[in-house]
């Protein structure tokens, strides 16, 4: 969300900055509305004056004992057309707020333009794919082989897009989220937060979910309740409507949740698997910062994100988005991509992003020195990282000519296991 003001008088700079992210700002029906509610205020303004200037003047004919029926008949005129215009008014703002909460936030300068993925900027990568003597398996075939992954089962019970962890492939998941919540809280300097994994609508629309991409989420039959479709949303809203303290920024929280997807545009994308699911988990990393450190906080939270991958050993690349690549909410996003060796590819495990004051226009975060003025924080998060591309990432990377899979020594204290070995018979 943008301040009104500042929208109102930058119109051609916002519609050019916006154009850079493929966005179409229709300026003239921006004007429109102005010019149409700033009419019908001053016509408003203009009608109480002469109305109180009339009345005034009928206090005095009456003290003359004149007649005042037709003065008193145009005041109430007056006062009608007064109340019509303000309802007129606050349609039009209602309107013109209404259509702004639809506008994507403005990229920062130093986001590379771009029109597709294609155009986003290498910024670093890290690690060296394994050289295998052998051919790769993805984890699509690794898993079932295993017996630690069942697709089939899942889309018995659920549907597609679901999957089922046996035995030390759940573990494996488990293990996962405890590794990367203790890392985040013990060295990090993170705060665990566990949120409800249920929201309303009005903090979908702090975080830039609603009213756009509703089609995106799912959404509870005859309740305003909807499925978190990212921590992001529950935690970011921890501190909606509230003014915090300053001096206490950077706040920096971590929480696992189970996220829940529609996937509603993306068709035929990555359908083997479990890279883009329904429903996965996720540690997210959310943080609220002054607005002159939240481009300094951006590259810590990155860091701490890169530093999970790090420690598992996986091979990543780190990516600057362009302009047409982020997210609606996003001024500026570094996506993690890890190499999958079965996929022969990088694939997004994370997505890192400050919103500056975005998300705080919309949620009413403000923070505050003292007695003195309040501003709007910036709100700043990123996955720290998604579970279950996490689980793929280790499968694929340390898998063996035997089919199994070493376990990392960073998770060995939390799996209790050196190695994922085949198993004959069923997975019980």
């Amino acid at each position: 969300m943008y301040d009104l003001a500042f929208f109102r008088n930058n119109l051609d700079r916002i519609a050019e900055r916006l154009a850079s992210r493929g966005f179409t700002l229709d300026v003239g029906q921006f004007r429109d509305l102005d010019q149409r509610r700033r009419a019908a205020v001053t016509e408003s303004e203009q009608l109480q004056a002469r109305r109180k200037a009339a009345s005034s003047e009928i206090g005095k004919l009456r003290q003359q004992g004149i007649d005042t029926t037709d003065a008193q008949r145009e005041v109430r005129e007056m006062a009608d057309r007064i109340d019509a215009l303000s309802k007129q008014a606050e349609a039009l703002d209602d309107e013109y707020r209404s259509r702004l909460a639809s506008i994507p936030n403005v990229p920062h300068e130093s986001v590379p333009v771009g029109r597709t993925s294609d155009d986003n900027v290498e910024a670093r990568r890290w690690g060296t794919p394994r050289e295998l003597d052998f051919a790769p398996k993805a984890h699509w075939d690794l898993g079932p082989q295993l017996k630690i992954l069942d697709l089939e089962r899942a889309a018995k019970i659920t549907g597609a897009r679901f999957a089922v962890y046996w035995g030390l492939g759940a573990r494996l998941e488990r293990a996962l989220i405890n590794f990367m919540l203790d890392i985040h809280t013990r060295e990090h300097g993170y705060t665990e937060v566990l949120p409800p994994f249920m929201i309303n609508s009005a903090s979908l629309f702090g975080t830039g979910q609603l009213p756009k991409f509703a089609e995106d989420l799912f959404k509870i039959e005859k309740t305003d309740f909807w499925l978190a479709p990212t921590a992001e949303v529950p935690v970011t809203n921890l501190f909606r409507d509230e003014t915090l303290n300053l001096d206490e920024l950077p706040i920096s929280l971590c929480a696992y949740t189970p996220c829940f997807r529609s996937e509603a545009g993306s068709y035929g994308r990555d359908v083997r698997g479990i890279i883009r699911q329904h429903q996965f988990q996720k540690v997210e990393l959310v943080k609220f910062s002054k607005p002159e450190e939240s481009y300094e906080q951006l590259d810590r939270l990155t860091a701490d994100a890169e530093d999970i991958l790090k420690r598992l050993g996986l091979p990543f690349r780190t990516v600057t988005l362009c302009t047409c690549d982020m997210g609606f909410s996003s001024a500026k996003t570094y996506d993690l991509e890890v190499w999958l060796p079965g996929q022969n590819a990088y694939k997004e495990i994370s997505s890192c992003s400050n919103f500056e004051a975005f998300q705080a226009r919309r949620a009413n975060i403000r923070a505050r020195a003292g007695k003195g003025k309040t501003d709007y924080v910036h709100t700043l998060n990123g996955s720290g990282l998604a579970v279950g591309r996490t689980w793929v990432a280790v499968v694929e990377n340390y898998q063996q000519a035997d089919g199994s899979v070493v376990v990392p020594e960073a998770l060995r204290p939390y799996l209790n296991a050196e190695r994922i070995s085949p198993r004959e018979g069923k997975a019980w």
